[in-house]
């Protein structure tokens, strides 16, 4: 016979009486969800001023959640089988709910020094792996802590296997419900309205309540609960503070819109628009009126490509802060430009700060939507619309661009600002080139000196430098003058080599990125040099 054990199971640990209301638990999971989704939001506005919001971002930044989520997921059974206790629970939730307050401010610090230790350790795809890197570093920790909710929570909430599904469905529903709303609230409400560092706050400070709620009822952990209040009050303070370009003093404007970081800042002769701090300046006002030495100058050959430049009417696709349609109104006498900007913000600031007149409208609107509503012909269309550091997809195709040639005059000019000058053959500005040549039949492309811009101009009419050179002749202005015969001889016709980018296959964000890390290693000499001469106070001069 066996021996029968002395032994007895040691009785379960009661439940605080907080826990014995399932309404309690179902919004804990309820603003879990919310936060996870909350803080991706958050992320990817936190990495689009140093790194571009690109799908490429985003994937990394979905990835590295993911992982977060899953190894919480994991660690939460596990923990939650060994040892249900729910003071661990709400003690992670605490120390999530602090970290993500710290975010905003540890976030733009991790990014900095991510950046530096880069530049002298990595020769490729630096974007990729300072987004990486930054991501793990900043954001798997507290998401981690959070995708230990839903497993601990099954552990208190489900009673008996009779009705399991329901329980945990409910607590599923919950979860997503929550998430659907930390996705549009941050988009369409905390971020346009209060930023993305109080964003961070919102959300943590929601967290920090839920676990301050459990642990005041339950008349434990006090000692966690100060601290993390301290903590919290802290990162109220700290995080707003600090803007995204933090290393700059002195400027005019810094705020976010819908869709971007906005930095104004300004000097004697000009004003600058930035929405991106690793990447220089979107548009430049020169306050005397005079030409901006940019690639502006060199696209205002399309009017002189058109029969009257004087009267010709301009679009432009992408209108910034609207430095070109100033510059055609100045020195042609009679054009009439108008714009299409996507986002109002930059409108906004374009008439505060850069002095856009009221008599060039501004349309609200994505380019491509505009065209496919629009009836009205140019005789010049400008596409100068960036996506951060990339040119939005739908406005890369040949689909795109035989709408734009269907906006266009008889012998009208279509001028590309291509922001990212790349000599390779397949490449990012010659499979822009390519497509563009598969729509019209003259596909001229011009370098900007002291740039990385290229100016690509595209007609049906085979005589257009035939126009700019007569036109040229007779303008009044030398300076223009001057300056359109050099571009007109720098203007080199295109050959396509059959590299089409359609609606169904763009691939402009891995395009992109390849230029923008040939373009980042010529930076890099520079440091890296420092770095070997004086160590790491020469990066830090």
């Amino acid at each position: 016979m066996k021996k029968r054990s002395n032994t007895t199971k040691s009785p379960k640990k009661p439940l605080p009486k907080i826990l014995k209301n399932k309404w309690y638990l179902y919004m804990t999971e309820f603003f879990a969800g919310m936060s996870v989704m909350a803080v991706e939001l958050g992320a990817s506005r936190l990495l689009a001023p140093y790194f571009s919001s690109s799908q490429i971002v985003w994937t990394i930044i979905i990835g590295t959640i993911m992982i977060a989520m899953a190894l919480g997921n994991i660690y939460g059974g596990r923990s939650a089988d060994k040892n249900p206790d729910p003071n661990k629970l709400y003690g992670r939730i605490l120390i999530a709910s602090v970290w993500i307050a710290a975010v905003p401010f540890i976030g733009k610090l991790a990014i900095a020094g991510i950046a530096g230790l880069l530049v002298i350790t990595v020769n490729t795809n630096f974007l990729i792996w300072a987004a990486f890197i930054t991501c793990m570093t900043v954001f798997v920790y507290p998401l981690f802590l959070l995708g230990t909710v839903t497993p601990s929570l099954v552990k208190y909430t489900v009673d008996s296997l009779d009705d399991s599904g329901k329980t945990v469905g409910t607590l599923g529903a919950f979860n997503t419900i929550g998430s659907i709303i930390g996705t549009f609230v941050p988009t369409f409400i905390s971020i346009p309205a209060v930023g993305t560092a109080v964003t961070f706050l919102i959300f943590a400070g929601i967290m920090l309540i839920i676990g301050l709620v459990y642990f005041i009822s339950s008349k434990t952990g006090a000692v966690k609960s100060i601290v993390a209040s301290a903590l919290f009050i802290v990162c109220c303070f700290a995080s707003p503070s600090m803007g995204f370009a933090f290393w700059e003093k002195g400027l005019t404007y810094e705020g976010e819109s819908v869709y971007n970081y906005l930095q104004v800042s300004e000097d004697d002769d000009c004003t600058y628009l930035s929405t991106n701090v690793l990447f220089g300046v979107q548009s430049v006002y020169v306050k005397s009126g005079e030409l901006s030495g940019m690639y502006y100058d060199y696209a205002m050959a399309a009017p002189l490509m058109t029969e009257r430049p004087d009267t010709a009417d301009i679009l432009i696709l992408g209108m910034g802060t609207g430095t070109y349609a100033k510059q055609c109104t100045r020195y042609f006498s009679n054009v009439t430009a108008e714009g299409v900007e996507i986002d109002d913000r930059i409108t906004d600031l374009a008439r505060e700060y850069f002095e856009l007149p009221e008599n060039i409208s501004v349309t609200t609107y994505d380019g491509r939507a505009f065209l496919a509503a629009c009836d009205k012909k140019y005789d010049v269309i400008m596409v100068d619309a960036y996506q951060d550091i990339t040119i939005p997809f739908q406005m890369s195709s040949v689909e795109f661009f035989s709408l734009v040639r269907d906006h266009l005059n008889d012998g009208g000019i279509m001028v590309v600002n291509m922001n990212m000058r790349s000599d390779s053959a397949d490449g990012i500005n010659n499979r822009l080139a390519d497509t563009i040549s598969e729509v019209f039949g003259s596909v001229y492309t011009v370098d900007v000196d002291s740039s990385t811009n290229r100016e690509l101009f595209a007609s049906n009419n085979k005589d257009m430098l035939k126009v700019l050179e007569s036109n040229t002749e007779k303008l009044s202005d030398e300076a223009l003058k001057v300056l359109m015969e050099r571009v007109r001889r720098g203007l080199v016709p295109y050959t396509s080599g059959g590299m089409i980018l359609t609606d169904d296959k763009a691939p402009v964000e891995l395009l992109g990125m390849r230029v923008i890390d040939d373009i980042i290693q010529d930076e890099l000499v520079y440091y890296k040099a420092q770095f070997r001469e004086k160590g790491i106070r020469g990066l830090l001069e």
